[in-house]
């Protein structure tokens, strides 16, 4: 169904694509992409054009409308759904689910579900209990049959399929890198382990800090084109060949540090090691096997290489089914698609201490491990998370699975943690009544 978002309060200052911006963003109602009117005519008036090349794509608010349209702006390759039925996701909507409250992170005051959606710039939200959709709402473009970007939900996608390659003795934990891609050997991953690279533990020097425009991030992404590059630059042409400039800064397996350019190690090694490009192996081992309503599609540099720390985009209930089939263990429309014995290690594993000298203040006790978030909360929630508020928020004991897709002004989760987190714990206690 399609809501409408009401006006929401005044955000505060952030750091957009380009530049920090000087003044609060638009509230979710009046940065709407379909009420600002975004890439409507043929042509759109220049007003309303949205381009990649001169960087607007990614400027808020167009990047509302653009994290649902990416494939009309960047090379992708498909991820095929197969042909075998759709999974159907039986239906027992609730009405009382947007009058749920709590208390926000740092706050005293309370706030409804409803109000937190337009708080973080919700795009879509389903949620499921007990395999069943009790919830799910889109605004702006969306609708269920659109891909949104999943930004770095990509990541914990792809550690899933890397944990399978580890459980059959394809991809060994414990060797070096360079056992698999020796072009790394004079790299920051020269003497880094798969592991390492896996819990991201990696000692190299690379900033995610969006809202520092020197940032590593940025040439990382020129560098795969998901960004255009400068006239004449002779910087990295492809995600593989930025990862050969990169260098070591402090010791490897000490802390975790959230780095994307891991992410792109991991898809290399996956590749190497299964024999396969990285989303033709997902496409195979997953996503095809889901019973999807549809394709999914991946962002590629212009080598042809999957962008995989950010770079697939799915529909929302498409994620939802993945999310649910992690929340069986693995097993999901009449199969074992992910070993159960895979669910059980990736949330086991990682370690409080190491993720605690990340210094991410709205998860305190959180681990990460083969690419996914871990809250070690007493109901064993995890998650895959992506700049802007993408999500898939799992609760075993709630037997909650929660997918969202958001385009927040600001990038960092910690933006929308204090007024997610807090909901979606609601959410399942309220559910578990």
């Amino acid at each position: 169904m399609k809501n409408r978002l009401i006006p929401a309060a005044a955000a505060t200052p952030l750091a957009t694509g380009l530049a920090q911006a000087s003044k609060p963003p638009a509230s979710a109602a009046d940065s709407d992409p379909v009420t600002l009117g975004w890439m409507v005519g043929s042509p759109p008036p220049a007003d309303k054009l949205i381009r990649w090349a001169d960087m607007s794509f990614f400027r808020f608010p167009q990047y509302r409308w653009t994290f649902a349209n990416f494939r009309q702006l960047l090379p992708t390759t498909n991820v095929s759904r197969g042909d075998a039925a759709v999974a159907v996701l039986p239906r027992a909507e609730r009405s009382d689910i947007d009058g749920v409250s709590f208390q926000p992170l740092g706050s005293t005051d309370t706030m409804t579900w409803a109000r937190s959606l337009e708080a973080n710039y919700t795009d879509a939200i389903i949620v499921l209990h007990k395999g069943r959709v009790v919830y799910e709402r889109y605004f702006g473009v969306m609708d269920a049959s659109r891909p949104h970007a999943a930004m770095s939900v990509t990541k914990s996608l792809f550690g899933t399929l890397a944990a399978m390659l580890v459980a059959e003795g394809t991809l060994d934990p414990n060797a070096l890198v360079t056992r698999y891609i020796p072009e790394l050997k004079d790299t920051a991953y020269g003497d880094a382990s798969v592991r390492e690279v896996m819990d991201m533990t990696v000692g190299v020097k690379f900033s995610e800090d969006y809202a520092d425009p020197q940032a590593e991030i940025w040439e990382h992404l020129r560098a795969g084109g998901v960004f255009p590059r400068a006239p004449g630059s002779t910087g990295p042409q492809g995600f593989q060949q930025f990862l050969l400039g990169s260098k070591k800064e402090g010791e490897h397996g000490q802390a975790f540090g959230y780095k994307t350019i891991n992410s792109d190690v991991l898809g290399w090694l996956i590749a190497r090691a299964s024999g396969e490009p990285v989303g033709r192996l997902f496409t195979e081992r997953i996503w095809s096997k889901l019973g999807a309503e549809h394709d999914a599609y991946m962002i590629v540099d212009s080598t042809g290489y999957e962008f995989a720390g950010g770079g697939f985009n799915a529909t929302l209930r498409d994620m939802a089914r993945f999310g649910e089939m992690m929340r069986l263990e693995g097993r999901f429309n009449g199969q074992q698609i992910v070993p159960r014995a895979v669910v059980d290690e990736i949330r086991r594993g990682g370690s409080q201490a190491k993720f605690a000298k990340a210094g991410f203040s709205t998860l305190p006790g959180w681990r990460y491990h083969d690419m996914w978030w871990l809250s070690n909360d007493e109901d064993g929630a995890y998650a895959a998370r992506g700049i802007h508020g993408q999500t898939v928020y799992i609760d075993p004991k709630a037997e909650m699975v929660i997918a969202r897709f958001a385009s927040h002004p600001q990038a960092a989760n910690a933006h929308l943690d204090p007024t997610s987190l807090p909901a979606y714990r609601a959410l399942g206690r309220f559910l578990m009544r």
